[in-house]
């Protein structure tokens, strides 16, 4: 292993900055689910390229999680202690958790199961920021962690806060963590309006959407595109790509074919994705399909890797997310990089990324007759895809990146910062 975490360095081999970042989230790619929280590695590894840092992705255990896995094959996969990804070291300390029941204890176990793993590496370098992805459980241990060890925390909220804001249990446990924050990320306006109205200053929030990767999500030959997934060159394509989960929506895209045949007759549903962390509901869609003899107009395409991903992407004609609740959807901003429209729901940051008719339309969420018109119209409609891809290259990773890493940079060579969040604790 490396002495110093990251791959952040001068010409002469030494790290360009004299502090190290700890990013810490529950949520991050591993072997046995390598598609679990790719938008936080994405993000924090280009935070890697400007400053070293190191990740702490705690895994929940219980003893009798093996026994589980026979029912549930896919229930929380195991991951190894400590390995490298793109030259950056991942940790996975263990942390006590009861599937199913004292949610409300994860963030504390959390921290007590990844305190002996942080004292190690203090042991090897002086990290001075501990950045957490989600208010909770992970920001909630993080700051639990930031006492115990009299280090700087910042945090990240994703998404998840809009539900856990609903449990006043919750509301409260997210309002003890972000006050003991030095600084708050939120990647959409929607969850900086929610931390806010937890109790948090409008000061302590700043709103850094996520970008998207332009190496990996560009427009490729239409008829290629689709020669290679055996679809005709003159039927309508929709597309969708997530985790196979309820919140998704993918049911709800499914539910308004029917209609849509009697205008499409060939139309065609791309569903990219597979079990995620939020369930598995493959057989609940196959069956779905089967319900509403679609089997012809439905196709699983399964888990693609995201340098694969713009090949279906821009073989579609329309891409449709009818989720029940987001942060900052990265996957709208793929999509539109390849050129797409977007038919999406009204729902937490979704408005702020389709901002604009000539992006797509958002709907209600639950509306089937609304979403079932939105997609209709938008397979209508001459849209302008040039000036879709433009519009996804204006929110690229690198602007993104340079105010995560000034931001950092201020909390470490500013005392005011610290003070702080000493006088916050």
């Amino acid at each position: 292993m490396k002495l110093i975490p990251g791959k952040a360095k001068n010409q002469d081999g030494s790290n360009e900055n004299n502090f190290v970042v700890v990013v810490f989230s529950s949520l991050f790619p591993h072997p046995g689910q390598p598609n679990a929280g790719l938008f936080v590695r994405e993000r924090m590894f280009r935070v890697g390229e400007h400053l070293p840092l190191v990740v702490i992705a705690p895994v929940p255990w219980f003893p009798l999680q093996k026994i589980l896995r026979r029912w549930r094959p896919y229930f929380r996969p195991e991951a190894p202690y400590q390995e490298l990804q793109q030259g950056f070291e991942i940790y996975h300390p263990r942390f006590f958790s009861v599937p199913g029941f004292f949610k409300f204890l994860d963030g504390f176990f959390m921290a007590l199961g990844s305190l002996s793993t942080l004292w190690q590496l203090r042991r090897r370098f002086n990290f001075q920021i501990i950045d957490a992805h989600f208010a909770y459980p992970d920001g909630y241990a993080a700051s639990i962690l930031g006492k115990w060890l009299q280090v700087p925390v910042t945090i990240t909220l994703r998404g998840t806060e809009a539900r856990l804001f609903r449990s006043s249990l919750y509301r409260c446990l997210m309002g003890k963590a972000m006050t003991r924050a030095v600084k708050i990320f939120s990647v959409s306006d929607s969850l900086r309006k929610i931390a806010v109205e937890i109790g948090i200053p409008k000061d302590k929030v700043l709103v850094v959407g996520n970008g998207v990767d332009l190496d990996k999500f560009y427009r490729v030959d239409r008829f290629e595109a689709r020669r290679s997934l055996n679809i005709p060159e003159n039927v309508p394509v929709l597309v969708s790509v997530g985790g196979l989960c309820e919140r998704k929506g993918f049911h709800r895209v499914i539910g308004c074919l029917p209609d849509l045949i009697d205008a499409y007759p060939g139309i065609q549903f791309l569903i990219i994705g597979g079990a995620s962390a939020e369930g598995d509901w493959t057989e609940k869609l196959k069956q779905l399909v089967a319900e509403l003899k679609l089997e012809k107009n439905v196709r699983f395409l399964g888990v693609v890797p995201p340098d694969k991903l713009k090949v279906p992407l821009s073989a579609a004609d329309i891409f449709v997310l009818a989720t029940r609740n987001e942060g900052w959807a990265n996957v709208l901003l793929e999509a539109m990089a390849c050129g797409l429209p977007v038919v999406a729901t009204d729902v937490g940051g979704n408005a702020e990324v389709v901002n604009h008719v000539a992006l797509g339309k958002l709907v209600p969420f639950n509306d089937q007759q609304a979403l079932g018109l939105a997609i209709g119209n938008a397979l209508r409609n001459d849209w302008n895809r040039e000036n879709i891809i433009d519009y996804a290259h204006k929110n690229s990773w690198n602007q993104r990146v340079t105010v995560l890493v000034e931001e950092f940079t201020k909390i470490t060579t500013q005392p005011e910062q610290v003070k702080r969040y000493e006088s916050s604790k």
